[in-house]
């Protein structure tokens, strides 16, 4: 039995699997709902931020990516070239740089974009009441961005999942 083999094979599918299906809930479902919602949507958000999901996913993302290259370097015989030069290597190789992009582009633009909605919407509360609307008009705003940025890295995920299905039988 080779037990890091296997550890590092059921974090990768287990982490990437919620990883991959927090993000297409968010950018499918929750999401939009939350824009429909107005306003009362930052209650959601102030929830899953109590939570600390914007701490869980990208740690849950980081660490699918570090077992998924240390598998990609077993499977690989050390990142042979003869291996990754094939198509099986191609394949697990764009997985990998979309999943990487996809924890780039969550990390850079969704998160930030939260967190600053998620502030300014706390802060509203106890502002003068004639900044309020700016203040919540900007939080929307945000909430806007991180939602194009979640549809962005959905996509990515999914470009990672798929290449990552059939690397094998390439």
């Amino acid at each position: 039995m080779d037990a890091p083999l296997l550890v590092a094979r059921v974090l990768h599918v287990a982490l990437g699997v919620f990883w991959g299906g927090v993000v297409v809930f968010n950018a499918a479902f929750l999401g939009p709902s939350m824009a429909e919602a107005g306003p009362e949507g930052a209650k959601v958000a102030g929830g899953l931020m109590r939570r600390r999901f914007l701490d869980v996913l990208p740690t849950t993302a980081i660490l699918t990516i570090i077992s998924g290259v240390y598998l990609l370097w077993r499977v690989s015989a050390g990142f042979a070239p003869g291996y990754m030069g094939s198509r099986a290597g191609i394949a697990y190789s764009v997985g990998m740089l979309a999943s990487v992009v996809a924890l780039g582009v969550g990390l850079g633009m969704l998160r930030p974009a939260m967190l600053r909605a998620a502030a300014l919407s706390q802060s509203a509360g106890q502002a003068a009441p004639e900044a309020r609307p700016a203040m919540l008009a900007e939080a929307q705003a945000l909430r806007g961005r991180a939602g194009r940025a979640g549809r962005v890295v959905a996509w990515l995920i999914g470009v990672a999942v798929v290449t990552m299905a059939v690397a094998r039988y390439l």
